[in-house]
Parts: structure tokens; C-alpha cells; sequence
């Protein structure tokens, strides 16, 4: 694994804390610095450890599927396959730049004027098609890498995708139980 492949990563961890901040209703922190501080401390630390999880993950896919690649290698498509997502920061910036907090601090009572609706609305369709974007590139390098069909890459994604879903959901099961109250609950 290159530099390049964890500076990617790292960036990428980023891009997602700040869309994980942004899908969270509610305004928990106080200023948009504040936020774009806790994504530039937390962000790599979440990205380059994801990608190791990931990477161990679509490995022993690929290996059960008949490919054979090393984790390195898994690591590096993973990573190349999220510059779209990285690219999707730009979008943040340039977002933020144009209407301030509301890029970022969006509660379902806050009235938005037309502009920064607009705004809004293009952020989410433009983060959306990098996303597509960079699953595209995944899957067609997992083709490649595994030398398996872009159907069966697309289900190693899947499966992949769909394993950590299920661990998370576990680990949280398992906090849940062991220390009561440390999760955030929501009144709805």
C-alpha cells in the first residue's frame, strides 16, 4: 500500500463523516467549524480504518469467489474507487462557500429560501452520482483484480456491503446491551 493509497483513504473518511454529519437530523455541534474540525481530526482515523475492514472483507470474498489478490491490492482499488467521493469535497466547499451553515446545519423547521434549497437539493444529486461514480469504479476494478465477471464483482460489492452492515448492527446490539444509555436515542 502506497501513501497515495492511504492519503486517499483518509481523505475519503472525511468526505464521509462530513455526509454522515449532514444525513443526522438535528444540530449537535455549535458552529460549521466546529464540524469541519471533528471531520478533519476523526475522518482519517474512520477512513484509513474502514478501508482496512473493507479491504479484509472483499480479500476473503474475492477469495471465496476464486479470485486471488492480496489485501494491498484490494486496498488500492478501494481507495482509487472513492476518488469521486474525495472529488464530492469540492462540492462541500463549494456548497458551504455559497450558503454558509445551511450546507451543513439543515433541521426539518428551518425555513431555507429558494436559493439555498437549490443549493441544497444539487449538493445531495451531485454527492449521489460520485457515489454511483465511485461503486462503478469499485465493482469494474474488483473485476479486474479478481478476474471474475462485472456481475460477479457486483455481487462480491454487494455481499461485502451488506457483512458490515450486518457486524454494525451487531457491535451496536452489543453496546446496546452491555452499557445501557450510551447510545443517542430519538424521540419520534
Amino acid at each position: 500500500m502506497s501513501v497515495t493509497d492511504y492519503a486517499l483513504a483518509s481523505v475519503l473518511g472525511i468526505g464521509n463523516y462530513l455526509a454522515f454529519y449532514r444525513s443526522q437530523g438535528g444540530d449537535i455541534h455549535r458552529s460549521i467549524g466546529e464540524v469541519l474540525l471533528n471531520s478533519l481530526i476523526f475522518g482519517p482515523i474512520l477512513g484509513v480504518a474502514s478501508m482496512y475492514l473493507f479491504a479484509g472483507i472483499y480479500t476473503r470474498l474475492g477469495a471465496r469467489a476464486g479470485g486471488s489478490s492480496s489485501h494491498a491490492a484490494v486496498f488500492h482499488v478501494l481507495a482509487y474507487g472513492g476518488i469521486p467521493v474525495v472529488a464530492g469535497l469540492g462540492v462541500w466547499g463549494l456548497a458551504i462557500m455559497l450558503i454558509g451553515n445551511a450546507a451543513i446545519f439543515t433541521t426539518p423547521n428551518q425555513e431555507l429560501d429558494g436559493f439555498q434549497s437549490v443549493i441544497l437539493q444539487l449538493e445531495v444529486l451531485v454527492y449521489l452520482f460520485l457515489w454511483l461514480w465511485s461503486v462503478t469504479l469499485q465493482v469494474m476494478g474488483f473485476s479486474e483484480l479478481l478476474a471474475v465477471t462485472t456481475g460477479k464483482a457486483l455481487r462480491i460489492w454487494l455481499l461485502g456491503q451488506l457483512l458490515w452492515i450486518i457486524a454494525l448492527v451487531v457491535i451496536l446490539l452489543i453496546i446496546a446491551i452491555l452499557f445501557p444509555g450510551l447510545l443517542p436515542v430519538t424521540n419520534t
